[in-house]
């Protein structure tokens, strides 16, 4: 069975372009999503749960389909659990051609790839500020303070309470100076 489906965005908010499109492609059920929010997509999860093996559902572009990458490796496995295949007219995507890669593992490789990517950014931003002297972190209290309150916190005349008004220094605070 070939099932449309399609949820509004802002270029057709009423889904009248993608219905017209999915007539076109023979789809016999088309499914639509009254919202074109990411959260509680009820009609895609239903698709999802009535599709049989060899089934193929139908979408006019990946971003109708899919919120994120992550997420369309997540309803290509569930698509390819059932045996059924995953067709996007804008892209020119058949996930059914056994030709060549297979398209999941394409977009595996993209979410693997973009997660190295951003995780080197991030080494090579954390080096640099460390090289100009600038440390990640909360910042570290005054030492001055730090050592009234352990004083204070020793002559054991002295609340938690009191402490931290004095010196803004936390319990938590306070305990871990204590123990190192």
């Amino acid at each position: 069975m070939i099932i449309g489906y399609m949820r509004p965005y802002q270029g057709d908010l009423n889904c009248e372009n993608q219905l017209k499109i999915l007539k076109e492609a023979n789809c016999v059920a088309i499914i639509a999503e009254e919202h074109s929010s990411a959260k509680k997509r009820i009609q895609l999860q239903s698709a999802l749960d009535m599709l049989k093996k060899d089934d193929r559902v139908v979408v006019t572009k990946l971003f109708v389909f899919a919120d994120s990458t992550r997420h369309l490796v997540e309803l290509l496995e569930a698509i390819e659990s059932k045996g059924a295949y995953l067709q996007s007219l804008t892209e020119k995507i058949d996930t059914s051609n056994p030709n060549g890669y297979r398209f999941t593992d394409i977009v595996k490789y993209l979410v693997d790839f973009q997660s190295d990517v951003t995780s080197e950014k991030t080494k090579e931003g954390l080096y640099e500020a460390k090289q100009k002297g600038v440390h990640g972190g909360r910042p570290r209290k005054p030492d001055e303070n730090v050592k009234r309150a352990i004083v204070m916190y020793q002559s054991k005349k002295y609340s938690l309470a009191e402490i931290k008004d004095e010196t803004g220094i936390s319990k938590s605070t306070l305990y871990r100076y204590l123990e190192s």
